[in-house]
C-alpha cells in the first residue's frame, strides 16, 4: 500500500489547477451554444455530489480529525465552499490574520484579530515605517491582504474593517490651539 499522501498534488500545483478550473468555467459560461447549459450544469451537479461526499466523511469524522481535515488549507477551503466547515467563522477568520501577523510585523506593522459585529469582521491594524523602500502603497495592501485573508476564510462575513488602536489614541498628542496658549481670557 502507498504512503498516505505519496501521489498528492503540491499546493501550488492544486492552485495552478483552481486557476485554470476557473477560466474554462468563464470561457464556458460565456460560450454561446446549445452544449454550455447542460456542460455547466454537470458542473454544477458534479461539485453537489463531491460536497455531500466530503459531508459524509465530517460526519463519520471524530473531532480530531475533523479538526485536521478542517486545517489542511484545500480541504478547508472546500469544507467552506459547501458550508459544512465545523468552525464558526469568527475563529477561521481569527486565525487568518494571525497567519498574515508575521507577514505584516516584517513590513514595520502589526494586524490583531478584534472580533465580528454584526457579520462585519473588526481587525486592528497599525502601519509601520520599517519597510524600506519598495513598500508601494503599504497600508493599502496590507488592509487588502487581511481583508481577501479573512474572506476567503469566512465568506459568511460581510465585510473586514479597520477599528482603531486604543493604545495608538492615548499616545497621540492632544492639540490645543496656538489662540488658547497666546490669549488668557479675563477673571
Amino acid at each position: 500500500m502507498d504512503e498516505p499522501g505519496a501521489a498528492r498534488l503540491a499546493d501550488p500545483d492544486v492552485e495552478a489547477r483552481l486557476a485554470r478550473l476557473d477560466e474554462l468555467l468563464e470561457g464556458l459560461e460565456s460560450t454561446p451554444g446549445p452544449v454550455t447549459r447542460p456542460a455547466t450544469e454537470a458542473v454544477g451537479l458534479l461539485t453537489e455530489v463531491y460536497g455531500e461526499a466530503l459531508a459524509r466523511v465530517l460526519d463519520l469524522a471524530d473531532a480530531a480529525l475533523a479538526a485536521r481535515l478542517a486545517d489542511d488549507e484545500l480541504l478547508g477551503h472546500l469544507l467552506v465552499l459547501h458550508d459544512i466547515h465545523p468552525e464558526p467563522p469568527e475563529r477561521r477568520a481569527a486565525r487568518a490574520v494571525e497567519r498574515l501577523r508575521p507577514a505584516v510585523r516584517e513590513r514595520g506593522g502589526d494586524v490583531e484579530w478584534a472580533g465580528v459585529e454584526d457579520g462585519v469582521a473588526r481587525v486592528r491594524l497599525t502601519e509601520g515605517g520599517g519597510c524600506g523602500s519598495g513598500c508601494g502603497s503599504g497600508g493599502a495592501d496590507v488592509t487588502g491582504a487581511v481583508r481577501a485573508a479573512v474572506l476567503a476564510a469566512a465568506p459568511e462575513l460581510t465585510d473586514v474593517e479597520p477599528v482603531p488602536d486604543p493604545a495608538a489614541q492615548r499616545s497621540a498628542p492632544a492639540f490645543v490651539p496656538l489662540a488658547t496658549l497666546t490669549h488668557r481670557s479675563a477673571p
